[in-house]
């Protein structure tokens, strides 16, 4: 890992040196457990995503995500509780993959800080990119399935990945030519709320976020979004419509499942056409 990511994480934890350390020490512990020096992507799977690594590149190995000291381990429905070191072949070259095939979330009652420790030990392993998934409420007539670029974000959560550095540079997180990269295979592209849940938003929360320009809301992506722009890692992400926000019935259960299995081989092509970028 090199020495920039060091000096930024430590930036991150000024006066709590010996947690910097523990996230490099299980940073190291990935390395040695995978047996690759420098994945080239991180990909993070969001709810009901889990599959999408199918078929996608050879498994080297599976790491429970509870050997990594004090991360949680995912819990919510659809999402798994493992890391996955993948050799993908594509365009003529092997590219190394490390997928979390879950993530956990603040409605669970996690501290900001914790919430991002697993995306932190991902980056200091050394990854060139992240791709960030995720599952969310459509705030337009759009179709259930249909896949949003994340082109910007607004944090709604009231939450932040750091507690003590000041002055942060977020102005562009969402890295513009990996973003065109994944344009070549969504349908939509739009900006990405994050709220902290566990209660979905009312009707006119949906009507304000709407009027200022937010296309899809979660309640995930957007801090570890941060956390890995901060250590010099080039973000990129989409959402899948898995809600419609302004339905006059509710989503079916099944009909979000259908919804987000059939985007699967879309978000396949995704991740290759961003390993095409990041060679």
């Amino acid at each position: 890992m090199c020495d920039q990511r060091k000096e930024a994480l430590a930036y991150c934890f000024p006066k709590e040196p010996a947690e910097a350390e523990r996230i490099i020490e299980d940073a190291r512990y990935i390395t040695e457990k995978t047996g690759v020096k420098q994945h080239d992507l991180l990909l993070v799977l969001g709810s009901g995503l889990v599959n999408t690594i199918c078929g996608l590149g050879t498994e080297r190995i599976r790491i429970p995500i509870s050997d990594l000291a004090s991360v949680p381990v995912p819990a919510a429905e659809g999402h798994g509780k493992e890391l996955v070191s993948l050799d993908v072949k594509h365009g003529g070259k092997t590219h190394h993959l490390l997928v979390c095939t879950g993530r956990s979330h603040l409605y669970e009652g996690y501290d900001p800080q914790l919430l991002c420790r697993l995306a932190r030990i991902c980056a200091m392993t050394g990854v060139k990119a992240a791709f960030l998934t995720n599952a969310g409420g459509c705030l337009h007539d759009w179709n259930l399935g249909d896949v949003m670029a994340i082109t910007d974000h607004v944090n709604l959560s009231g939450a932040s990945p750091f507690n003590g550095p000041v002055f942060v540079d977020i102005w562009q997180i969402w890295d513009a030519e990996l973003t065109a990269a994944l344009r070549r295979h969504t349908s939509r592209e739009g900006i990405y709320a994050i709220l902290r849940g566990p209660e979905f938003q009312t009707k006119a929360e949906s009507v304000m976020m709407r009027s200022n320009g937010i296309d899809m809301v979660g309640m995930s992506t957007i801090l570890e979004a941060i956390a890995l722009h901060q250590l010099g890692v080039r973000v990129c992400g989409i959402s899948v419509t898995s809600d419609l926000s302004f339905s006059d019935t509710p989503t079916e259960h099944n009909a979000v499942l259908n919804a987000v299995r059939n985007s699967l081989p879309c978000v396949r092509e995704c991740v290759l056409s961003v390993l095409d970028k990041i060679g």
